[in-house]
């Protein structure tokens, strides 16, 4: 009688576990770190909604390897330390076979060490640092451009800015302090010079200190590197000091409609360096992509105001579900392998990975569009020297 109900249970076992094909169809996790909480959140949830719209269309065409996408969202707290701890989590305890992360760059450097302990690949979606692919890290795939790239995408237009001497106010991370070089020293390769140089703690509120001290100079311009919300609090401090400058936003985190509605008049004339354009997406590399993206963020009631932040996270997920495409199973080695045959079309455009690094420890580079608007008569415009170029 045992040995019956011993082989009743045994037989039991296997309908309720299914092995084979059946078996198969358990889902491919794909890790996202972003910055959900914490000063920079409203950015990281942008970069999620977009991450989840690529995993709703990916899944709705059959998914991956004929499986389902399933994406296993961490919140970095907008702190380093903390992404790491998601990394690690992510890795060991979920065996994700690659990871897309984690906005800031000072997030993004705390986690590599953990990617490259375990040996899993990340595809960056939005930091700049050069450091990030410059360390020497194989496991970092980069879509966002770095500082340098982002600059370099500036420089034809410098004439037509006019600009002589510029100031720098950027928030006090790698991120900020990686622009602050990259710009500077595309200006002054021009024959423009570099005047004040203002850092602000990424959680700072009132910025009217470091306001002073550029008003103080004799500059005519100001880049500014940091957050929309930060960015909206300076324009309005600015405004309150009648600070008379020419205002660029760099790192594509800056979102224009959010900044008309939340700074007003402060924001009106003001030039931002993007990545995508929902107000015009018929001027991207592939228009319809980018308009169907554009329609399908109205269609889930995501604020318009987060399409220029939430593309990220559907190209870093398209990106590193295609690796696994390619790999043709979800091992870490396998994809991290494959990420550098990846050629997809992405929101931004084009996304494809070229070395970038020391010999025998590149990282992945990809050349993204960049364009620039400025914020005219309280619209968002394409300044007729960009649109020519």
């Amino acid at each position: 009688m045992k040995r019956a109900i011993r082989a009743l249970t045994v037989a039991l076992a296997a309908i309720a576990v299914p092995s084979g094909p059946a078996g198969a169809q358990e889902a491919v996790k794909v890790g996202v770190i972003q910055p959900l909480s914490g000063p920079v959140a409203a950015s990281g949830n942008y970069v999620r909604m977009g991450a989840e719209i690529a995993r709703d269309w990916i899944n709705a065409k059959g998914g991956v390897l004929g499986r389902k996408v399933e994406l296993l969202i961490e919140d970095n707290k907008s702190d380093p330390k903390e992404t790491a701890t998601a990394a690690e989590k992510l890795i060991v305890r979920d065996k994700v076979p690659v990871i897309v992360g984690a906005w800031g760059s000072s997030m993004t450097l705390a986690a590599m060490p953990k990617l490259e302990e375990y040996g899993v690949p990340m595809v960056v979606e939005t930091s700049s640092a050069s450091t990030i692919t410059k360390r020497g890290n194989p496991w970092i795939f980069r879509i966002s451009p770095p500082s340098e790239m982002e600059a370099l995408g500036l420089e034809k237009y410098l004439k037509d800015f006019g600009i002589k001497q510029a100031d720098f106010l950027a928030v006090n991370t790698d991120w900020g302090r990686g622009a602050v070089g990259a710009f500077g020293d595309v200006l002054k390769r021009s024959g423009a010079s570099v005047g004040a140089v203002e850092f602000m703690d990424q959680a700072a509120t009132d910025m009217n200190a470091q306001i002073t001290k550029v008003k103080a100079g004799s500059a005519d311009t100001l880049f500014l590197t940091t957050s929309v919300e930060q960015i909206t609090l300076v324009l309005k401090q600015a405004q309150e000091q009648r600070l008379a400058r020419k205002v660029i936003t760099t790192g594509g985190s800056s979102s224009p409609s959010q900044l008309i509605k939340q700074a007003g008049a402060a924001a009106e004339g003001t030039y931002h360096i993007l990545f995508f354009l929902p107000w015009f997406p018929e001027a991207m590399p592939d228009g319809k992509l980018a308009k169907a993206f554009v329609d399908e963020w109205a269609k889930r009631g995501h604020p318009f105001d987060g399409l220029t932040e939430g593309f990220r996270g559907h190209d870093g997920v398209l990106t590193a579900v295609e690796g696994i495409r390619i790999a043709g199973k979800p091992d870490p080695k396998a994809v991290r392998d494959a990420l550098w045959q990846v050629s997809v079309m992405g929101v931004n455009g084009p996304i494809k990975f070229e070395k970038d690094g020391p010999a025998g420890k590149e990282s992945g580079q990809s050349k993204p569009s960049i364009f620039i608007v400025q914020v005219k008569d309280g619209k968002i415009a394409l300044p007729a020297f960009a649109a020519k170029k």
